[in-house]
């Protein structure tokens, strides 16, 4: 699972050829959160309230990254690095 960014701590990674919805994985620490690219939600796992509000944020900076790297995903293709949240 490559990993696409990392800002204070957090993870950002994306499977390839993943179920839908549009998703990727945060791990903070222990904990590991599934977010839903388009409805910016937490969808499966568990993460800390204030790391999922930075998650969150940083979600909607860069949806229209993470959906063509969730298109390049799908099709095995080199996925791109998205800037961290600064």
């Amino acid at each position: 699972m490559p990993q696409i960014s990392f800002f204070l701590g957090v993870i950002i990674r994306m499977f390839y050829r993943d179920h839908n919805p549009p998703h990727f994985h945060a791990v903070y620490g222990d904990f590991e959160g599934i977010i839903d690219i388009e409805n910016n939600e937490l969808i499966g796992g568990y993460l800390p309230l204030r790391i999922l509000g930075i998650v969150r944020e940083w979600t909607g900076l860069h949806q229209n990254e993470l959906m063509d790297n969730w298109e390049k995903a799908k099709m095995q293709e080199s996925l791109n690095d998205i800037a961290p949240l600064v």
